[in-house]
């Protein structure tokens, strides 16, 4: 078989893997996309390399690709995705009696954590928060966002679709959809409930005039639901205003949430639920960020602490 036809037919294994987890696995539109993408990179190094067979590649041709992916730059959960993602695709090979076996289940994962998250301190998430004023002509919409994203840590994805139903003021919480379509009950605060009432009743009604039924919470000028991108861009915009230094993304509000929890004696149990982590073991990367937290407790009960 030629290197031309054996590409073709590994991108049409592709697709039919993908179609296979939006069908029969119902995982998240976002997360066959992701897991797309990272084929898409196997798949562009195996036509590189010109790999031979790629129903059965050795375990010195996949590790060869974990050592493409990293030297690309990819951090390291994203070396650690694409590794689950090829790992995946060769199960549902095999499932398709494509494959006997393989030797993709040989290599070994790797740390997902190599760098701490970047956190933001309690005080520079304020100047972040108080950086929308009222000149900006989406001023209430902008604060009750990034008030939305620091009360609730959630994920860029979640807050941008989440629906007026899931909104639950008066109580204070609203309902999350997170990866694999699980959805989860998040506490608001208090400042965040203040911030969305008053983008909801001066704000969006404006922006949802041509189409007042539209159920997304938060939107953009012409009525649609932002985008993971303009929400983005939108911190970007208040992280430069703000003086702030670094990679500042809305997932490091993420991170800043999960750690000031950990910080305030929130138990990682409970943490792990409003973040919606399938394992504890992700969580527990926010302990080694609290090291503030550990010198405390140390202190406290070791003898000689």
């Amino acid at each position: 078989m030629s290197q031309r036809t054996e590409n073709q037919e590994l991108r049409q294994d592709i697709a039919a893997f993908r179609n296979y987890l939006r069908s029969e696995r119902g995982l998240s539109v976002n997360t066959v996309l992701a897991y797309g993408r990272d084929l898409e990179h196997y798949a562009a190094w195996a036509e590189q390399v010109g790999l031979g067979d790629y129903l059965q590649p050795s375990l010195v041709d996949l590790s060869g690709f974990v050592t493409h992916v990293r030297e690309a730059g990819l951090a390291p959960p994203s070396v650690a995705r694409c590794l689950i993602a090829v790992k995946m695709f060769y199960r549902f090979l095999k499932l398709e009696g494509r494959v006997r076996q393989s030797a993709v289940d040989l290599l070994s994962s790797p740390r997902l954590w190599e760098r701490v998250p970047q956190v933001l301190s309690p005080e520079v998430v304020d100047r972040l928060l108080l950086a929308p004023t009222s000149e900006d002509r989406y001023y209430h919409r902008d604060r009750a966002l990034l008030e939305t994203l620091y009360a609730t840590g959630t994920r860029a994805s979640e807050v941008v679709s989440l629906k007026l139903a899931d909104l639950h003021l008066d109580l204070g919480f609203c309902k999350c959809q997170g990866k694999g379509s699980k959805q989860r009950v998040v506490p608001l605060g208090s400042k965040a409930q203040e911030a969305l009432r008053q983008y909801l009743s001066e704000v969006r009604p404006q922006l949802c005039v041509r189409d007042p039924s539209v159920p997304w919470v938060f939107l953009s000028r012409g009525g649609r639901p932002l985008t993971r991108v303009e929400l983005w861009r939108i911190v970007k915009k208040y992280v430069r205003r703000a003086g702030i230094t670094g990679k500042v993304s809305p997932h490091t509000l993420r991170h800043s949430f999960a750690t000031h929890l950990l910080e305030g004696g929130a138990d990682l149990r409970t943490v792990q639920e409003i973040l919606g982590h399938a394992n504890i073991r992700t969580t527990q990367h926010y302990t080694h960020v609290d090291r503030k937290r550990l010198r405390a407790i140390h202190r406290r009960f070791h003898p000689r602490g």
